[in-house]
């Protein structure tokens, strides 16, 4: 399960490099509260699109 994921990452590197990102922006940072919200919101779609995009758990 953990070769699919990287293996998923791998294969859409901007993505991936755009969540690895937004995830240590709003972990580390403390932008203001709209920009904050715009980039969660960006982060729930990326996660979403991964989620379906990896389907880890089809039979």
């Amino acid at each position: 399960m953990f070769k699919k994921i990287l293996n998923g990452l791998i294969d859409h590197p901007i993505l991936t490099s755009l969540f690895v990102t937004d995830f240590g922006i709003l972990l580390f940072h403390r932008p203001p509260f709209i920009f904050s919200l715009l980039m969660l919101g960006a982060l729930m779609v990326m996660c979403m699109y991964f989620g379906q995009k990896l389907a880890l758990f089809n039979n």
